[in-house]
């Protein structure tokens, strides 16, 4: 999400390169970052990789003024997904992902366009994100009574400030194979570290850049607080806040790959350790503590009208 944004084109492509060097085989995107411009980005530094990866994008948002330029209608999908191979500079998408509901809309109308495009060999799997798993369990099961393409994962908001979908979800898609790609595992930097306690935001946080936005809501007083007692207890353990907190999702049962987003290479550098580490029993018992299973302390779903747990 930093592509194309925050992040110099120069040090974006860096980033990547160095994640695949590392070893990550997925990257993540979708058509409304940076109005276009971080799948163009990605395009760019995957013109010669572009075998090497799953390349994942989504639709569903806004890319025009018009009433066809959103939402999950059969019209915007077709479009959108052509108007997305072009800036990725590919012919297809590994996975192309649902990137918020549309409840106005019938699901056979979403499930029918995102098909035909697996069909046409423009797509080879279709996700959704940030769903929540009733409709999950209906598009599924619609897949199955009208032999539909099938949603092969879903990609909420997961992480220790908020573990709502371990509720629902996350026994849902272990009882139907689902993979999970939890976003904000690090909780946009709160339990990395990056909002210290009695301080002001940092100049180049999103929270500062975004006064008011849904990334300043994020940033609470309880969740500051949490983000503390989280760095002493990874300072404890032998590990950066921002590892433990990527281990933590990672490890979790039902996580897939956990998608990190790093606005610098010496971010994506510090986390990368991650992938040979394993979260011990006793470092999750002590994560508990913090907040525990199914709980919320900060609420990442703020994005989705369709969640309403109250959070203080």
């Amino acid at each position: 999400m930093n592509l194309g944004g925050p992040t110099p084109d120069d040090e974006g492509i860096r980033i990547v390169h160095a994640a695949l060097d590392a070893g990550i085989n997925i990257v993540d995107t979708a058509n409304v970052y940076h109005d276009g411009a971080s799948e163009t980005l990605l395009g760019k530094a995957l013109a010669d990789r572009r075998d090497r990866i799953v390349l994942a994008t989504k639709v569903h948002g806004r890319m025009g003024p018009g009433p066809n330029d959103a939402g999950n209608s059969r019209l915007h999908i077709l479009r959108a997904c052509e108007a997305s191979l072009r800036r990725l500079g590919t012919d297809y998408i590994d996975l192309y992902q649902v990137h918020r509901p549309s409840p106005e809309i019938p699901v056979e109308e979403t499930l029918e366009a995102l098909t035909d495009l697996v069909r046409a060999g423009k797509v080879r799997y279709i996700g959704c994100s940030t769903h929540p798993a009733w409709m999950v369990m209906e598009a599924l099961a619609t897949s199955e009574r009208r032999g539909l393409a099938r949603y092969v994962s879903e990609q909420p908001p997961y992480n220790l400030l908020d573990r709502r979908i371990e509720n629902e979800l996350i026994p849902l898609a272990q009882r139907y194979g689902l993979a999970l790609l939890p976003w904000a595992p690090l909780a946009q930097g709160v339990l990395a570290g990056r909002y210290p306690a009695g301080t002001a935001l940092p100049d180049d946080s999103r929270a500062a850049r975004q006064p008011g936005s849904i990334y300043a809501e994020r940033v609470t007083a309880r969740g500051i607080e949490a983000g503390a007692r989280f760095s002493a207890l990874a300072e404890a353990m032998g590990r950066t806040p921002g590892q433990l907190a990527l281990l933590w999702c990672k490890d979790q049962p039902g996580v897939t790959a956990p998608i990190v987003g790093p606005r610098t290479l010496a971010q994506l550098e510090s986390l990368l350790p991650v992938l040979e580490m394993s979260l011990a029993a006793e470092e999750r018992a002590a994560c508990d503590t913090i907040n525990g299973p199914g709980g919320v302390l900060v609420n990442f779903h703020n994005t989705a009208p369709w969640m309403k747990t109250p959070v203080a």
